[in-house]
């Protein structure tokens, strides 16, 4: 029978152990080797049993056991020597407060997952752990961040595999009362708790609970409570699971409900409010207009109008896009939306056709009966950018549409490529080995990794077999798990002790499973791929993992593909795929391979951060030039798989690629894995590893990720912010807009005039510009008239155009003026010119905000 109520009954420990409490509840544990290895050495057993959980852990050791460390000195030394580590840690000077001058009081970064640690199960891929990442090294650096995200009592799933290979999905239960996590209490101790209006008469509840991930807050809501009723308790229960109206609440439930969080947040800890807000994927993109809600209507707020409170909003608002396939965007029916906004709305003074607008898809192309999250992310946010610089021309490319017009180059959204945080992803074994050749490993400045010519060769190929051992064993345990929930018997099990072997090449894949990454393209060729796996001189072994959304039959399918090959008798000692791929698993998975292998559809991946963990561990990428790889691969730090670009035939152009990645394999990566010295070194395959560690060391890291954030959009969105909070300059720039797209159909360029050079010109010239232009009711201080010039291709088109502002020479009645200007011809060859009039205010954070231009 179940029970009809569940609560929690927590262990009291000792007092000379209370300080594990706040070491256990601090995710900082999850990246700091020591606090584990103290955790471990309570009960390694349990350890084990409860995968490294020091909440669980804690209530799953005998009082008497707890009694008995209590009375340990030596112990309760080392306790209270790691309490005052993580003070220290949480108090010293940073990075942030060293160098950043002005700096805002603090950002909220608003996720729909965060894969923090793997016993904090709100993550499904990519995505998640990115935002993991991005929390803990804001934490290293000290930058102030306040993480938004939702508590899902689900989780996303834990992945099974059936007799036959078929992928099977469990929900297990996320109790938050035994997680590392604190209910946000008002200062009476009731539980806070924020409101939305939905649709019905009673509104949507939600209770906040905080993880410290370091220095930095996470809050995560949570609709699992008593005060709501029948669905709407069961918002949060997956990650992205359930229709269209259920996803539709949980992004009005983390964009709204985390503001309001936000603020409840900072009103009961003092924390300041955020300046600048940004959102991770266009999920959360209601949050802009919550915010324009607190701008307007809100009793406290300033009661600006529409207009003015979106460009407020808009000035601290940045936005991250992260898919580059049109199908990863979520979009809503427009009567979805018509019903959750017009009448009851969750954010009154946001008019229903407002809000309408901000999302609707008016590019060519687009569909006028559904509502875009990431078209309404880019309109509110006045920054936008892609995760590698290949991502942000393939988004400028998709969204070009946004802002018709305007070449692709010119479309406000840049790039800042992801990072990996490497204390979480390196081996301690790696940092260990850099340690004993004197680099100073808390250090990320670039010159730390020559330290990999200070290491012998024997060292680093040493290190690279422990931690293939490692590897070795723990896929030997998942395997045998996952065989024995697959329904086989202990007994017909013993082929597993010789799965893989520690001297092999180990190749691993691992990541969500999507079409476009192709986790079946290694199958092209059956044949050929066992013949790798069994080659009697350089045999190859194979490590695969990875999760199909639970709708996606064509992604289990693809599992079942594969499951069934590592499971052929004649390979599968060299061949096996893991199910539940999670962080626990991810972390002996990248150091204990030698290569990482990637092979989307080219440029279907957006920036792909596995292959930079891998290259952090001495692990060498063998990748389709996509996502980072397609930006930092340089000839020497490991392989690029041909691309098959431009050939439409799908099954041609897999056969096409399948085909060059098993020649690099058979002739370039397995012979020189094996071609070892006189010492037993393969002395060419370590060459690449430390070309590896220093050319992308410094690069794949979060710590320059985040300081690029910081430089190139928080602190920028953070001016902004600060400027058009002064309701005159916002109200200012708001009838700017307005008065410039009222006037804007009149404005056109009426003829240019050009001379000083004639059909030909030399080096030195100048070349001498008018432009007659009629801007109607608009000033020349409105608009900027630009020479755009440059080289031109065969087409007449401008390669990688310039531009020079013409100033105004004279103006005449009815809004007529001449702008001109003069050229110094410094390039050769075939050149061209045009001009182009767009509007100009020095709080535009671009060209292109407005979308307006006019073409000669």
């Amino acid at each position: 029978m179940r029970a009809i109520r569940r609560f929690t009954v927590r262990p009291v420990l000792p007092e000379p152990l209370q300080p594990l409490t706040q070491l256990a509840t601090n995710l900082r544990w999850s990246w700091h080797p020591p606090t584990q290895d103290l955790f471990a050495e309570i009960d390694p057993e349990a350890w084990q049993a409860v995968e490294g959980d020091p909440v669980r852990l804690i209530g799953a050791v005998e009082p008497a056991r707890l009694d008995e460390l209590a009375a340990d000195s030596a112990f309760v030394r080392r306790v209270e020597q790691a309490a005052a580590g993580l003070a220290t840690y949480l108090g010293e000077p940073s990075w942030w407060s060293r160098n950043v001058e002005e700096p805002p009081g603090s950002i909220a970064y608003f996720s729909p997952e965060f894969g923090v640690t793997s016993v904090l199960p709100q993550y499904s891929g990519g995505l998640g752990i990115l935002a993991g990442d991005h929390l803990k090294t804001a934490s290293d650096l000290g930058i102030p961040i306040i993480g938004v995200g939702l508590l899902y009592k689900h989780g996303y799933f834990q992945q099974t595999l059936s007799r036959d290979g078929w992928q099977e999905e469990t929900y297990p239960v996320l109790d938050p009362d035994t997680a590392p996590l604190s209910l946000l209490r008002e200062t009476d101790g009731r539980p806070s708790l924020i409101s939305i209006a939905v649709p019905g008469e009673a509104p949507l509840w939600a209770r906040i609970w905080v993880a410290a991930v370091g220095r930095v807050p996470l809050l995560l809501l949570d609709t699992d409570l008593e005060e709501n009723a029948g669905e709407l308790r069961a918002v949060t229960d997956r990650l992205y699971g359930g229709g269209g109206e259920h996803r539709l609440l949980q992004e009005l439930l983390l964009g709204v409900g985390g503001v309001r969080a936000l603020r409840a947040f900072s009103r009961i800890t003092g924390t300041p409010a955020p300046e600048v807000f940004h959102t991770n994927e266009g999920h959360a993109g209601f949050l802009g207009v919550e915010r324009i809600r607190e701008l307007t209507v809100a009793q406290d707020g300033p009661g600006l109008d529409f207009d003015t409170a979106l460009e407020v909003s808009r000035a601290g608002t940045v936005f991250t896009t992260h898919t580059p396939v049109p199908a990863g965007i979520d979009r809503f029916p427009r009567e979805l939306i018509e019903q959750y906004f017009a009448g009851n709305s969750p954010v009154p003074g946001a008019p229903v056709d407002r809000v309408l607008a901000l999302g609707a898809e008016t590019h060519d192309g687009g569909d006028p009966a559904v509502f875009n999250m990431a078209v309404m992310g880019f309109r509110l946010a006045q920054r936008a950018n892609g995760v590698s610089q290949l991502h942000g021309e393939v988004s400028r490319s998709m969204f070009n549409g946004l802002w018709p017009g305007f070449d692709e180059e010119e479309v406000p959204i840049s790039s800042i490529t992801n990072g990996v945080h490497a204390p979480t992803w390196v081996a301690r074994e790696v940092f260990e080995l850099a340690s004993r050749a004197g680099a100073d490993v808390s250090s990320d400045r670039p010159e730390v990794w020559d330290v990999a010519d200070h290491v012998s060769s024997e060292q680093l190929w040493s290190t690279k077999r422990t931690l293939r051992e490692r590897l070795v064993e723990d896929v030997r345990s998942r395997l045998r798990t996952s065989w024995r929930q697959r329904g086989a018997a202990p007994a017909e099990l013993g082929w597993i002790d010789s799965v893989l072997d520690p001297d092999v090449l180990t190749i691993g894949f691992a990541r969500r499973v999507p079409s476009y990454k192709r986790l079946t393209l290694m199958l092209r060729d059956p044949a050929r791929l066992k013949a790798l796996l069994l080659h009697p001189e350089h045999p190859v072994q194979l490590v695969i993992a990875g999760k199909a959304h639970p709708a996606d039959d064509g992604g289990k399918r693809l599992i079942q593909e594969m499951v069934r090959f590592a499971d052929d008798p004649e390979v599968r000692h060299r061949i096996v795929f893991l199910p539940g791929y999670d962080i626990a698993m991810a972390q002996p998975l990248y150091p204990g391979c030698d290569v990482w292998l990637n092979n989307p559809l080219r440029p279907y991946e957006a920036c792909g951060t596995s292959g930079m963990k891998a290259a952090l561990n001495g692990g060498l990428n063998l990748s389709i030039l996509d996502g980072w790889w397609d930006e930092w691969y340089d000839g020497s730090n490991g392989w690029a798989i041909p691309s098959a670009d431009g050939i439409g035939e799908e099954d041609r152009r897999d056969d096409i690629e399948a085909s060059a990645l098993y020649d690099l394999v058979e002739n370039e990566v397995a012979p020189r894995f094996y071609d070892l010295d006189a010492d037993g070194v393969p002395s060419r395959w370590i060459e690449m590893v430390r070309h590896t560690l220093k050319s992308l060391g410094p690069r794949v890291l979060s710590t320059r990720m985040l300081r690029d954030y910081v430089e190139q959009l928080y602190l920028p969105a953070a001016r902004a912010s600060r400027t058009l909070s002064e309701p005159a300059r916002a109200g200012e720039f708001a009838a700017w807009k307005r008065r410039v797209r009222d006037g804007w159909d009149v404005v056109h360029i009426e003829h240019v005039e050009s001379h000083g050079v004639a059909d030909s010109a030399e080096i030195g010239s100048s070349l001498q510009v008018a432009a007659f232009v009629s801007l109607g009711e608009l000033s020349g201080d409105d608009v900027a008239v630009q020479l755009v010039h440059g080289r031109i291709g065969p087409d007449d088109e401008l390669v990688e155009p310039r531009t020079l502002l013409l100033g105004v020479g004279e103006s005449w009645a009815g809004g007529r003026h001449r702008f001109e200007g003069s050229l110094s011809l410094d390039r050769s060859g075939p050149f061209g010119y045009t001009v182009r009039v767009v509007p100009r205010h020095e709080l535009a954070a671009s060209a292109a905000e407005t979308g307006l231009v006019r073409i000669a």
